[in-house]
């Protein structure tokens, strides 16, 4: 079932609840996710703020303070 079919089912049994503190609960969740959701909102890095981060990378890649990749996946084998 695609989320389109799933939201329609969802808001019809919705529509048949006629407990109030059932409409009170999922109004709740409903908030809760919607305010999840607002905080995952992608906020794109200044010209400055990529800049520094250049910097650093660079800066830690000639002395030496990385890691390669075979490092990496050893540490999640």
């Amino acid at each position: 079932m695609n989320l389109e079919a799933l939201k329609i089912e969802f808001v019809q049994e919705f529509l048949k609840l006629q407990s109030e503190e059932a409409v009170s609960r999922l109004e709740k969740i409903l908030r809760k996710e919607k305010n999840a959701s607002d905080e995952r909102i992608f906020e794109p890095m200044t010209k400055e703020e990529l800049n520094k981060r250049i910097d650093k990378s660079e800066s830690d890649f000639r002395n030496n303070r990385f890691k390669n990749s075979s490092e990496l996946l050893a540490k999640y084998e």
